[in-house]
């Protein structure tokens, strides 16, 4: 498949591999990943979907998808394109290279059934204009916990937590995660092979940091949860100042997570819990005694992209009865563009093509954004970005597509 300026894009091949991942580690700044990371990242990469764009003999350009399945609203997983590794050379910039990846990765989709496709953005700009919108947030934190008390949940003390060896404790860890995927959306069923890049731990990239640790809670003989961390000791004038780095958390239920929580504020000689990457509505948030020592921050994180629009509101359930008709707007993949008739409650929906008049316009992007139901079509219109057309219907259409958990997207990609 020819692009512009001569250049040519290929489906990448196993001997090509190792010339397209540092054409990807340079145009994300040359920083080198660790061999861990890139022979991890060698067995999970789908060849036959990933690209390579060729000036010459020289990779100019990257892109991959890998073939996930995500939580929708309702419980339902979703074939899912999970759009990766996507560079231009620097020398390459604003020749259409880009812009010909992403059709040939969406076509690729639409090809494959996948209703949707969803990215981590490393420069947000960039795919708005493809369609993406901004679904899911992330929640980071540093917790002075010296100074931050929790209140924990009734059965916290019935709950026992033991260490385990990150590796030996990975299969019940992982049952855990599986448990909770169908309870909220933007979660990602786990591929064979996923759960190795929960255990990636080089050395050169904990910045001081102790080897990776585990925790299992355990209940009555069964894992409920578990939490995976660092530890780095620091001292000072006073005497330790450690830190405690959160990189993953998962529980069954509160008096779990409060267990775990709990163990993670009472490490010896540790003095702040850092985290990131956590969902916007976690429990801890109502268990901290000072949430403004907490440092909460938020950001974006995950996007999400229609592939197919009838496909995509079909799959989903609404927190509430509607009937709408939607008038969508979608330049970059023109099939979706025109008029949906939404009908759908609690226990499911339909959404078809239709003549009749509509009652919200609205792009690809917004009902990206707000597919998963963390983002209000509310808050778009109030941006300007969704119009209602007929009176009354924003309101009712805003709720029904809301969430009772706010989405999120776990794990990179």
């Amino acid at each position: 498949m020819g692009t512009d300026h001569g250049t040519e894009s290929k489906v990448l091949r196993p001997e090509e591999f190792d010339r397209w991942w540092d054409h990807l580690i340079r145009a994300f700044g040359g920083e080198p990943a660790s061999p861990e990371e890139r022979e991890l990242f060698r067995s999970l990469i789908e060849f036959d979907r990933s690209l390579a764009v060729w000036d010459g003999g020289a990779i100019v350009g990257t892109s991959g998808a890998f073939s996930f399945r995500m939580t929708v609203p309702g419980g339902a997983v979703l074939p899912t394109a999970g759009v990766t590794m996507v560079s231009v050379a620097a020398t390459h910039r604003r020749r259409g290279t880009l812009t010909s990846m992403m059709r040939r990765l969406l076509d690729d989709a639409r090809t494959k059934g996948e209703p949707l496709a969803a990215l981590h953005a490393s420069e947000p700009p960039i795919y708005g204009r493809f369609g993406y919108g901004s679904a899911t947030f992330q929640l980071s934190a540093e917790i002075d916990t010296g100074r931050v008390s929790l209140a924990l949940p009734a059965g916290t003390d019935e709950v026992r937590v033991r260490y385990a060896a990150p590796a030996e404790a990975l299969a019940e860890c992982e049952a855990v995660y599986a448990t909770l995927v169908s309870r909220r959306p933007g979660m990602l069923v786990r591929q064979p092979g996923w759960e190795r890049a929960e255990l990636l731990d080089p050395e050169s990239e904990r910045h001081g940091s102790a080897a990776l640790q585990c925790v299992v809670a355990e209940r009555d003989g069964e894992v409920t949860g578990y939490a995976r961390f660092r530890t780095k000791i620091d001292w000072g004038a006073s005497g330790h100042d450690g830190k405690v780095t959160l990189k993953d958390l998962a529980a069954l239920d509160p008096a779990t997570e409060g267990a775990l929580w709990r163990f993670l504020f009472g490490i010896d000689l540790m003095s702040t819990l850092t985290m990131r990457g956590r969902p916007v509505d976690d429990s801890w948030q109502h268990l901290v005694s000072d949430i403004r020592r907490c440092r909460p921050r938020l950001r974006d994180a995950g996007y999400v992209r229609l592939v197919d629009v009838g496909a995509a509101l079909s799959a989903r359930t609404y927190l509430t009865p509607v009937d709408v008709v939607f008038e969508v707007q979608d330049s970059f993949c023109p099939w979706n563009a025109g008029r949906w008739r939404l009908h759908g409650d609690p226990k499911g929906a339909s959404c078809e093509r239709t003549t009749d008049a509509p009652d919200l316009a609205l792009t690809v992007w917004e009902l990206g954004a707000a597919y998963l139901g963390g983002v209000s079509l509310m808050s778009l219109a109030a941006a300007g970005r969704v119009r209602e057309v007929r009176p009354g219907t924003l309101a009712e259409v805003s709720v029904a597509f809301g969430s009772p958990v706010a989405p999120w997207l776990p794990h990179g990609f």
